[in-house]
């Protein structure tokens, strides 16, 4: 917006750096160029101010594809004034001569027409293809197809505008279409995700019952190796007991075999003795026939008193008399 400061008679002007001040005076053009600053006089003079630097235009277009589906394309479009003076002939940049504001809405008037240009492009472009096609092929497309078109129009060559950037930052449906699409992708997503649960599962299940395998193979080599620990200890029980039971044997052969040697001595012992006695006896027998009776009676009278003791009575009989008597009168 230009700065006018009023003085008696005229008035000043100065323009910014970035906006093309166009004079006209008597409906003819005296002059223009880019942060101006004169004097004027208000009575025969016109100003127009065109923009130079870039303007960003949002916008958000509503299209429907081939396949009847509401698409809405959300971008930027960037645009400037390459040639101020043509631009000025099509489109009314008059300012106030009093505040220095555009007396009409010249900006807007040159956005409405690059979007109009630009949706018609975009409705060109997706009315052709099917919805899946447009969301599958993103962008691009669209972009590559606005920034042609605009480059090759020749109405904003008329009007002295050149585009310097497109951009398009999103296509998407409306909110069911895009619940509805993005559903099989949501279930597929799950079934996998349950597949790959299942599959979890199913490799837990395995790695348990390779585990329980293991276990109950440990088991039964723990139970193998305890019936072999159980046979060797038997073995070596049986085999303690048949060396205790042979060494017992031997030992009570050992002991049978001194009984039997002592017995023998004794018996040896035994006989030596008692033919030793024998041959005592039979010596004594041999002598004591030897000798008369009177001295046998002496002496086995003798050998009775040694054995009776004390003696307090003595009886002799008749019987024990008669046998004496008759040898001393036989004689």
């Amino acid at each position: 917006m230009a700065d006018i400061k009023p003085f008696p008679f005229v008035r000043h002007l100065r323009a910014e750096p970035t906006m093309d001040v166009l004079r006209y005076r008597r409906g003819r053009l005296v002059g223009h160029g880019p942060g101006l600053a004169f004097w004027f006089r208000a009575g025969n003079t016109g100003i127009a101010e065109v923009p130079l630097d870039d303007r960003e235009l949002p916008f958000v277009f509503h299209v429907r594809s081939a396949d009847f589906q509401e698409v809405a394309v959300q971008g930027a479009i960037t645009f400037r004034v390459a040639d101020p003076e043509l631009v000025a002939r099509r489109v009314d940049f008059t300012i106030s001569l009093v505040n220095g504001r555009w007396t009409s809405a010249p900006l807007e008037q040159v956005a409405g027409l690059v979007a109009q240009l630009a949706q018609q492009f975009v409705i060109d472009e997706l009315a052709r293809r099917d919805l899946r096609a447009i969301l599958a092929d993103g962008v691009a497309p669209i972009r590559q197809r606005i920034e042609a078109g605009l480059a090759a129009e020749p109405a904003l060559e008329e009007l002295g505008l050149y585009v310097v950037a497109v951009r398009v930052a999103q296509v998407a449906p409306t909110a069911e279409i895009e619940k509805a699409l993005r559903q099989p992708t949501r279930e597929a997503i799950q079934q996998q995700a349950d597949e790959a649960a299942f599959a979890r599962r199913a490799a837990a299940v395995d790695k348990e019952r390779a585990i329980a395998e293991n276990e109950l193979a440990n088991r039964i080599e723990l139970a193998r190796r305890e019936e072999e620990l159980v046979g060797r200890e038997g073995a070596n029980a049986r085999r303690r007991e048949e060396e205790s039971a042979a060494a017992k044997q031997i030992a009570a052969q050992a002991e049978d075999e001194r009984k039997r040697l002592a017995a023998q001595r004794e018996a040896d012992a035994t006989d030596l003795l008692g033919t030793a006695q024998l041959r005592v006896e039979r010596e004594r027998a041999e002598i004591q026939g030897a000798m008369p009776p009177e001295v046998l009676l002496a002496l086995a009278l003798r050998e009775l008193a040694a054995q009776l003791g004390k003696v307090e009575h003595l009886t002799i009989t008749p019987e024990m008399l008669t046998p004496l008597l008759a040898k001393v009168t036989a004689r």
